[in-house]
């Protein structure tokens, strides 16, 4: 004869064991503390075993509590993998995500966090460029929507957040004191590349590139070993290069706005629920 756990036991058996508590479990699980103990004594009539020592200040598993306790993780994940794909959203497709490359790291952990677990049927194909072409990709309905680094003020898109434009470079390099100033940018098409020349400008300060056209990384590797300086926006800067503050001698650079922009697309469902989901999530981070 089949014999069937009741889940809600379970979870609740769960969260006393890993709060370490009835009170902190049912502030977790919404319920009460007389609540939670009565499913704590029914999981316990159930099974026909003793689940928790309470002779002590603490509640202490027994053996039988921490084989329980074992086996039940993978239980609710499978209880909870069955509903999630059971119950989740019959959004379906392929969405095509523009990022630039120095906001992988940074901004698409906040971009798509939870997106996958909540949409499992949405494909997310992800395209790394420079913002200038991210925003023709967008506009050319070959990206359907993409984060884009623009001038404060300057684009039309849904501002996700501002950001100071910082100058970077290696640890106890001395780079930023040579003239002409060498220079680390991933390509003509860089959305920094004009405001940093107008800032140099305006100090009568020159440049020279010395290597363009790379990935992100071989561009932060130059500026590491201190054969350059680059810029970024604050929040991408690696943890093993520096922020050239005024002491450097180098001027003061605009702030930019992250901003999103979505292909004018309506029947792309699945396209405008991930921007949905952008907006909401990379905001409330941001706050």
């Amino acid at each position: 004869m089949a014999r069937n756990l009741d889940v809600a036991l379970v979870r609740a058996f769960v969260a006393v064991a890993e709060t370490g508590g009835m009170t902190k479990a049912g502030d977790q699980l919404g319920l009460t503390q007389g609540a939670v103990s009565q499913q704590i004594k029914r999981l316990e009539e159930t099974l026909q075993v003793k689940l928790f020592d309470r002779r002590h200040r603490t509640l202490q598993l027994t053996r039988d509590g921490e084989r329980l306790l074992g086996l039940s993780v993978n239980y609710l994940a499978a209880n909870d993998t069955i509903w999630d794909e059971m119950t989740a959203p019959g959004l379906r497709g392929e969405v095509k995500l523009g990022i630039p490359h120095d906001l992988v790291s940074s901004y698409l952990p906040l971009a798509l966090g939870g997106f996958a677990s909540a949409y499992p049927h949405i494909q997310i194909s992800l395209v790394t460029a420079t913002s200038p072409e991210l925003l023709d990709g967008v506009k050319g309905g070959h990206i359907d929507l993409a984060l884009v680094e623009e001038p404060m003020g300057a684009g039309e898109g849904d501002c996700l957040g501002i950001e100071p434009l910082v100058w970077i470079g290696g640890p106890a390099a001395t780079a930023h004191r040579k003239r002409p100033l060498p220079l680390s940018m991933i390509g003509e098409e860089c959305a920094f590349r004009a405001p940093v020349s107008k800032a140099l400008a305006g100090v009568n300060i020159p440049y020279v590139s010395v290597f363009e056209q790379g990935t992100i990384e071989a561009t932060m590797t130059v500026v590491k070993t201190g054969l350059a300086v680059s810029v970024s926006l604050a929040s991408a800067v690696p943890d093993y290069l520096e922020v050239l503050g005024r002491a450097s001698g180098l001027p003061a650079l605009p702030s930019f706005a992250v901003n999103l922009y979505v292909a004018d697309d309506k029947k792309n469902l699945a396209a405008q629920e991930l921007a949905r989901h952008v907006r909401a999530s990379v905001r409330e981070e941001r706050v």
